[in-house]
């Protein structure tokens, strides 16, 4: 039965896989350039010619600039909740926290994490109206929000700060500017600017 089963299974035209493959050639292009500029300074030129096709090949994939980064944000959360998903589920919530934040900015100091949109942004507006985005975002929010809420009963993450406002905290690591700035400076290396941003999240400013 489960032989026969694969043996129905459709199979993928070379067509198909060749438009897959620039489709992701062009979500990873956009990706790095968001990463780099942001998307206000991203320019549909720029990912044409990043991924080696004349501009009106790349509208047949994606019809406008908003749909484009939505597809790296897509993605990007999606490999965030791959990331959440390998990490132990019975492991002690505040170290998967933990982790998360670090996996996040090693990621931006990669040059692989988009930057946020601002609240005025076309961009933001796109991706409320993004079934993907949102289904994504809520799956990640939801199992970090989990365990926000997990840490905060046993003390371990200060119970009187709202679970929302850690989210959003623990968020903004992944476009932390200070990274970048530490990075740039030369002086330090990845893992110690990541490890003293992590600090600072976490445990503050305060002299242990």
């Amino acid at each position: 039965m489960k032989s026969s089963a694969l043996a129905k299974a459709p199979k993928i035209s070379f067509k198909q896989q060749m438009l897959a493959a620039r489709e992701e050639a062009i979500v990873q292009t956009v990706n790095r350039l968001l990463a780099e500029k942001g998307f206000e300074a991203m320019t549909v030129d720029e990912v044409a010619q990043g991924v080696g096709i004349a501009k009106a090949s790349l509208y047949k994939h994606f019809p406008s600039k908003e749909d484009l980064a939505a597809a790296a944000m897509v993605r990007v959360l999606h490999r965030t909740q791959a990331y959440l998903d390998s990490l132990p589920a019975d492991g002690p919530p505040l170290d998967n926290l933990k982790a998360m934040v670090r996996w996040a900015m090693e990621v931006q100091m990669a040059g692989e994490m988009p930057s946020l949109p601002s609240q005025n942004s076309t961009l933001r507006a796109n991706l409320m109206g993004n079934g993907a985005y949102l289904d994504a975002l809520v799956g990640v929010s939801d199992q970090l929000g989990g365990w926000i809420q997990a840490a905060q009963k046993t003390g371990q993450i200060n119970p009187q700060i709202p679970a929302i406002a850690v989210l959003y905290t623990l968020f903004a690591r992944a476009c932390d500017p200070v990274l970048g700035f530490l990075q740039a400076s030369g002086q330090y290396s990845d893992a110690q600017v990541v490890e003293w941003v992590l600090g600072t999240c976490f445990e503050g400013l305060n002299a242990r």
